[in-house]
């Protein structure tokens, strides 16, 4: 795992965005311990998760993401006020059983009240929340060229160049990274992708204990930085070298049969399911609710998908639940 993996050095803490309810890290269908002095009942689950990272990365995407799925999201809120908007949220329930979950965009736009971040999360915890914070992270030439398309200057920039801004940006944030529990890297992802790797990283509902990520990729456009495990189909013929194949992808079924009549294959498949069960199994011991499984080819477009697919359903358990990124499908 790359140290722009989907983990921060807390992974056995966290190691994953919040999904179905459980506290930072966790799964289990309750959320995050909730301030004392709920009623009698149970009360329902509690989510709080804190989205930070590089300005250009992302952030307005995924909170619109989490909007739509029936999470509340304050966009640019000053630290200071993360405790008393969930004291608030908390206090203004309905007394219903609908789990409260909120997202608290917090940025450099903040001002001098960012580098007190920190402080705020430990008022979160004083609470009985245990907050969960989400970095989103980009190369910077993917952050330059998003900030060229919309023609804004970085919030940091000043009088000096894009790059200046960024990289006093990323000097800044550089603690914040390394103590994050999630660390996304967005650069290979237009919106509509980045939308579709999120949304399974933060249901509307409870759901099973880990969701992992098939990712689809080709190693001639680069290794995906979140990649947690990295699997390597070059040692299958290539069926680009098949005239009738080469303009067909891994989804069609003439190449799927292809790729797995070709020894090495469907053990290739058996193999990879019984690492992941004890992997799995350690995930969710350890409370660990999201990781991606990257597999690759040479150009992202064949034997990667074919197999992307098939270990998407192999994979699948009581507490597993998979979904499918083609990263560079579509790329030639």
């Amino acid at each position: 795992m790359t140290d722009e993996g989907a983990t921060s050095p807390d992974a056995a803490r966290a190691g994953g965005p919040p999904g179905s309810g459980g506290p930072a890290g966790s799964d289990a269908s309750s959320g995050p311990p909730g301030p004392a002095g709920s009623g009698d009942g149970e009360r329902p689950p509690r989510e709080f998760v804190i989205l930070t990272g590089m300005s250009g990365a992302g952030r307005s995407t995924v909170a619109k993401v989490l909007e739509d799925t029936g999470w509340f999201v304050v966009d640019n809120l000053p630290p200071q006020l993360l405790a008393p908007m969930a004291e608030l949220a908390v206090s203004g329930g309905d007394g219903t059983s609908e789990p409260l979950r909120i997202m608290a965009v917090v940025d450099v736009r903040s001002g001098g009240f960012f580098d007190q971040l920190s402080q705020a999360t430990e008022g979160l915890a004083a609470q009985g929340w245990e907050p969960t914070v989400v970095f989103l992270d980009a190369t910077d030439e993917a952050l330059v060229r998003r900030f060229e398309s919309v023609r804004r200057p970085h919030p940091l920039q000043g009088d000096g160049r894009l790059l200046d801004g960024i990289a006093t940006e990323r000097e800044r944030l550089a603690d914040l990274r390394a103590e994050a529990d999630v660390v996304v890297d967005t650069s290979g992802f237009n919106i509509h992708q980045l939308a579709q790797k999120v949304r399974p990283m933060f249901p509307g509902s409870s759901g099973p204990a880990l969701r992992l990520a098939l990712m689809s990729f080709g190693f001639k456009y680069g290794v995906p930085l979140d990649a947690d495990f990295v699997l390597d189909l070059r040692f299958l013929p290539n069926p680009f070298w098949i005239p009738e194949l080469r303009p067909l992808t891994g989804q069609d079924e003439a190449v799927a049969d292809f790729v797995f009549s070709q020894p090495g294959a469907t053990e290739f498949v058996d193999r990879v399911v019984a690492l992941m069960e004890p992997v799995t199994e350690g995930y969710r011991r350890e409370g660990r609710r999201y990781a991606t499984v990257a597999v690759g080819c040479t150009g992202g477009k064949h034997r990667s998908v074919a197999m992307a697919d098939r270990l998407a359903a192999a994979l699948v358990a009581p507490t597993v639940e998979t979904f499918v990124v083609h990263r560079d499908l579509g790329r030639e």
